[in-house]
């Protein structure tokens, strides 16, 4: 399927929420947002951690329970994308949702994992509506199979190089000693100058006719908005690999064109759902006999096919939400179009300047 969940056992579920036009009236619209929703090992995996790590490019944005990952190497929770505003509501949600899935109610703590963009030019962003009930709803629908890609869940109302952006993603396959292993990549891309644009190689952002009403925003200056990557794999990984996976999430980015703005928060999560059930931790007095854990995990050496796929991947993810996206007006007229694809493939067609 070329997507994140082409990794066996992580499902995604998406909310989106498109409704009213014309002047902004806080509380009441127009909005355009919504909440993606990962579960790692789908619904039946909850509390079997994976292995993971995380990278921050620039901080300037937000994905909580990254201390705990980066503390212990593991992720415990399912992964919710939203607006830079609904952060705090996803949250509180997702603890929710947690605590009443079967047997987990009163007996453990959560730290889920929430991340934003910010999609306030085409959104009512402080009107809250992203609620507690849509975020469940995004957690209760996640699947395995195909998902839609472009202006949807978390990415609804997100701009990528003063373009429409979004929702994106993609996977490769990568074979080791007879095995084959998958790893695919899911974006909420809302970043990158007009002018920074590249498409397989090529600088059509400086090139295309198509006009940028980002370009002129008094607080958006051109780059800003934030992107999140969140990079799967079966393949069975420590998680200081998973923290060198999230690493190279922006040689990807920039294959796109992005030199990281500062008013971009870039915010990386890698986890691996293999070893399921060898991660747990015991306290001492839960009755868990104590003795060795171990892990299998892809040698050192052997690593880099990996890093390779989760560039390619991210590069891809970008643009697809890029190409797979219309155009769409906001709060107060605000406008942002589509890549357009025609002129993109005249320029691609051209023999290189």
């Amino acid at each position: 399927m070329n997507a994140l969940t082409d990794v066996l056992g992580v499902k995604v579920g998406m909310v989106t929420v498109i409704s009213g036009d014309g002047p902004l009236e806080p509380g009441r619209g127009p909005v355009r947002t919504g909440v993606t929703a990962i579960l790692p090992r789908g619904r039946a995996g909850l509390g079997d951690p994976c292995a993971a790590g995380t990278h921050v490019l620039n901080g300037n944005g937000e994905m909580t329970g990254t201390a705990w990952i980066n503390e212990a190497g593991t992720l415990t929770s399912p992964i919710l994308l939203t607006n830079t505003h609904a952060v705090g509501t996803c949250h509180r949600a997702a603890v929710d949702w947690m605590n009443a899935q079967p047997g987990t109610a009163g007996e453990r703590w959560h730290l889920p994992v929430v991340a934003e963009t910010y999609d306030g030019y085409l959104n009512d962003i402080d009107g809250d509506h992203i609620t507690p009930a849509l975020a469940r709803e995004a957690l209760d629908t996640a699947r395995p199979g195909p998902f839609p890609l472009g202006s949807v869940g978390g990415g609804t109302g997100m701009c990528c190089y003063g373009f429409k952006g979004g929702t994106g993603t993609a996977s490769r396959l990568v074979p080791f000693t007879g095995a084959t292993y998958t790893l695919a990549v899911l974006v909420q891309a809302n970043f990158g100058a007009r002018r920074e644009l590249v498409v397989a190689g090529r600088p059509v952002g400086r090139l295309l006719r198509e006009a940028d009403p980002l370009s002129a925003h008094p607080f958006l200056p051109p780059g800003a908005g934030s992107v999140v990557v969140i990079v799967a794999t079966d393949a069975p990984l420590l998680p200081a690999q998973c923290a060198a996976l999230a690493r190279r999430v922006p040689l990807g980015l920039a294959r796109t064109g992005t030199t990281g703005s500062h008013f971009s928060g870039d915010l990386f999560l890698a986890f691996s759902t293999a070893n399921a059930g060898a991660l747990h931790s015991h306290p001492p007095h839960s009755g868990t006999p104590p003795g060795l854990d171990r892990l299998s995990f892809i040698p050192l050496g052997h690593i880099d096919p990996f890093h390779e796929a989760t560039v390619q991947c991210v590069e891809e993810a970008v643009t697809d939400a890029l190409i797979c996206n219309a155009p769409m007006t906001g709060r107060d007229g605000h406008h942002v179009p589509a890549l357009p694809h025609q002129q993109v493939l005249d320029l691609l067609r051209q023999p290189p300047a």
